[in-house]
């Protein structure tokens, strides 16, 4: 995998100018998530973010309008990459439940980087995903930008790996509602196991996070 360069497209909505096209528009956003990890998306400024690369604040706002914007962006790139990582897990794969084990493994695993994406650290923005993502959901204009397809890749993960778990049990009246508790369940467990981890029973050396959604998962759809 590190030897494929892959490239991921991200919807123009997103973007006022495709960042990627560019050297500046790369450095805006492998910056900006440094610097979002770093700071909190609260504290975080687009003025910020010009002193740090060297360049004027304007020019960040001729790729992207907002920080919001820029999160929304950073947030489906992230999904994008679990897509493209979920295709490579369950290919070629005959059985249902097999398929449903590899998807549900990347969908809960330690996420380590990807060198196939030189400017973008998928540790760091999975940080990111786990601590801001919400921020970008819980807010006014969350029905318009669902209308203009926003969230429409993280939607397609939950789609395909609600599509594995009726492989496995096509009688299974819940499968949207379970495959989106494990992805927020998991970013959960990974937080408070940072900052509270009495709410958890992660052990050292042991990833009780994934073992423990791979068994919820397989148990509730054979019951």
């Amino acid at each position: 995998m590190k030897n494929l360069q892959i490239h991921i497209v991200i919807s123009p909505e997103l973007y006022i100018r495709n960042p990627e096209a560019t050297a500046l528009g790369k450095k805006i956003v492998g910056t900006s998530i440094g610097m979002i990890d770093a700071l909190g998306f609260e504290r975080f400024t687009f003025k910020k973010l010009g002193i740090e690369i060297g360049s004027n604040e304007s020019s960040i706002y001729r790729y992207f309008e907002s920080k919001h914007a820029l999160l929304v962006y950073l947030i489906s790139w992230y999904w994008s990459w679990v897509e493209y990582k979920l295709a490579f897990a369950t290919a070629n794969i005959a059985s249902p439940e097999l398929k449903l084990i590899n998807a549900i493994q990347v969908l809960t695993q330690r996420v380590i980087e990807d060198n196939a994406f030189s400017f973008i650290n998928e540790v760091l923005l999975h940080k990111i995903i786990i601590a801001e993502s919400s921020k970008a959901y819980h807010t006014k204009d969350i029905d318009k930008e669902n209308e203009k397809g926003y969230y429409k890749t993280y939607k397609r993960v939950v789609q395909g790996v609600s599509d594995f778990v009726l492989d496995v049990n096509p009688n299974f009246e819940f499968p949207h509602m379970l495959i989106s508790t494990v992805i927020e369940g998991v970013h959960h467990q990974r937080y408070f196991s940072k900052h509270l981890p009495s709410l958890t029973d992660v052990e050292e050396g042991k990833d009780n996070i994934a073992r423990f959604y791979n068994d919820l998962v397989l148990k509730t759809i054979k019951e």
